[in-house]
Formats: C-alpha cells, sequence, structure tokens
C-alpha cells in the first residue's frame, strides 16, 4: 500500500512554469499526482511537465491565460480527458504591477485584479461544475480547491494597492466557495506564502536581499519548496475536514488567518446622534484587537 496522500489523484497548478508553482507541481507528482503544468509561458510549462515525467511521474501542459474564460474550460476538459478526471485545483498564477495608488494607472489595476483574481475565479467556475455533475451522479468527489491570498492581501503593503485587493479578493472568494460547494465533495482553503520567487526577487534590493539563500547552508526557509507540503496535504482526501480557512506559510512555520470577525460592541436601542459616537467608538476600540500593521507603512 502507497504511502502517498494523492496516489492517483489529478491536479491543476495554474502558474507552475517557474517559482512557488513548480515547487507545488513538483512536490504534487513525487507525491503521486498526474499534473496538468499550466503556466503562460510555453517554454516554462513544457519544461516543469518534462521534468515530471523525467523523474517517472504523469504531467502534460497547458499553455494558456488563467483569466480567459473559455481556455479555463479547455483546461478542466483537458485534464478529464488526458487523466480520466479531476480532484485538485491549485490556483497559483499571478503577477505585479506595483504603484502608489496616486500614480496607478487605471491599466496596471485592471490588470493584476484580471489575472489573481478572475483568474482564480475562471477555474474555480468550471473545476466546479464538472465536480458538481460528478456530485448529481453520485460518484462523491473528494476535491479540493488551494487558493493563492498574500500577507499583503491579509494585511495591506504600501505601494501595491491592486494586488492587495486582488489578494485580499483571494481570500473573501475562498471563504464562499467552501460556503457554496461542500454539498458537492469540494473543500476550498488558501495559503499566504512568503518565499523567494522571480516577483519578490525584483521587488527592490531590500527585499532581494531579505528573501536571498543563506550562504553557511543553514534551512533557507525561503525557499518555495518549503510551502508545497501543505498544499500536498491540503489536495488530498486526509485534509477533508479543513475548509475555509487561510494559512500563513514560510519556511517551517504555518500561521492560521482568521478573517474578519466581530470584536467590541455597544448597542443603545436606539438611534445614536452624530455627537455622542466619539466616547463610544474610542472605547470599543480600546476593547478591541489592535491591527496588523500594514507591510511598508510608516
Amino acid at each position: 500500500m502507497s504511502d502517498k496522500l494523492n496516489e492517483g489523484r489529478v491536479a491543476i497548478v495554474t502558474g507552475s512554469g517557474q517559482g512557488i508553482g513548480r515547487a507545488h507541481a513538483l512536490a504534487l507528482a513525487a507525491d503521486g499526482a498526474k499534473v496538468v503544468v499550466n503556466d503562460f509561458d510555453a517554454n516554462a510549462a513544457h519544461s516543469v511537465a518534462d521534468e515530471i515525467t523525467a523523474a517517472g511521474g504523469q504531467a502534460i501542459a497547458i499553455v494558456s491565460d488563467v483569466a480567459d474564460w473559455a481556455a479555463g474550460a479547455t483546461m478542466i476538459d483537458s485534464a478529464v480527458k488526458e487523466f480520466g478526471g479531476l480532484d485538485i485545483i491549485v490556483n497559483n498564477a499571478g503577477f505585479v504591477r506595483d504603484r502608489m495608488l496616486v500614480a496607478m494607472s487605471e491599466d496596471e489595476w485592471d490588470a493584476v485584479i484580471r489575472v489573481h483574481l478572475k483568474g482564480h475565479f475562471v477555474t474555480i467556475h468550471h473545476a466546479a461544475a464538472f465536480w458538481r455533475a460528478q456530485s448529481k451522479a453520485g460518484q462523491e468527489p473528494a476535491a479540493r480547491i488551494i487558493n493563492t491570498s498574500s500577507g499583503a492581501g491579509l494585511f495591506g503593503s504600501v505601494g501595491q494597492g491592486n494586488y492587495v485587493a486582488a489578494k485580499a479578493g483571494i481570500s473573501a472568494l475562498t471563504i464562499q466557495a467552501a460556503a457554496e460547494l461542500g454539498n458537492y465533495g469540494v473543500t476550498a482553503n488558501a495559503i499566504a506564502p512568503s518565499a523567494r520567487t522571480q516577483m519578490t526577487m525584483s521587488a527592490g534590493d531590500a527585499m532581494a536581499a531579505q528573501m536571498a539563500a543563506p550562504a553557511d547552508g543553514s534551512f533557507d526557509t525561503m525557499d518555495p519548496a518549503n510551502i508545497s507540503p501543505l498544499i500536498v496535504w491540503l489536495g488530498s482526501p486526509e485534509s477533508s475536514a479543513v475548509t475555509g480557512r487561510v494559512f500563513e506559510v514560510e519556511g517551517g512555520r504555518i500561521t492560521v488567518v482568521d478573517g474578519w470577525q466581530r470584536s467590541a460592541e455597544q448597542d443603545k436601542g436606539s438611534r445614536w446622534a452624530p455627537s455622542e459616537l466619539g466616547p463610544v467608538v474610542e472605547e470599543i476600540l480600546a476593547k478591541s484587537p489592535v491591527p496588523v500593521p500594514v507591510y511598508g507603512a510608516r
């Protein structure tokens, strides 16, 4: 009996031609999954698929824009036709167009929201339609959606308003998917990873220095492969009781991140007068947790 959690399961990993996505694809394949390597870069996608097959795994490359509606449907269909089903979606694809809000263009806003947020929705929609049909046919899916948020989306990041909004939306979309799709045998969770990628290494000298691999050979906390074990576990049947959650992952540390929750309150029982609210707001804020500081804020 295999000790692999995902033996024979079928996974799609978007943006898996490099970086964190590549690490996810390789880890899932090593754990027995058949992997669809999706990327916008054809050479990168085929390179990772070839790497998996050379190691004895099963993989195909699908080159497409994750936010393209028809291409999303084709990707799901291709996985089913090639491997006989679909069990795991790992939404990872994305890029940045950093700019302060006052200087950001409409195109820079639209492009980042489109690839990150719409890109997640496209794959979720088409995969969910497949799983719903399976469920209605009595096939009882053990399906997994794993989305990629960010610490920026959870807490904010100066100069990344478009990325922040997209990643915050992904966290909320994850909660929504968990609530709507649970009856079809689908769980939905998200990770907020911190690792060395092309995106983070291009974010400036200070960030690059922080992300660099240690020269002394000690544990490399920024290695993208550190993120993938949680992806492998969340993608497996073993994770069936976990849904609608967001996890921060960095190095060997995994942290549960709680979303919006109600905190302190006062109820007058009737309408407040504006002049009354100063001390009321002051009191309930004093009883509430202090927000995590925005990344890069002074």
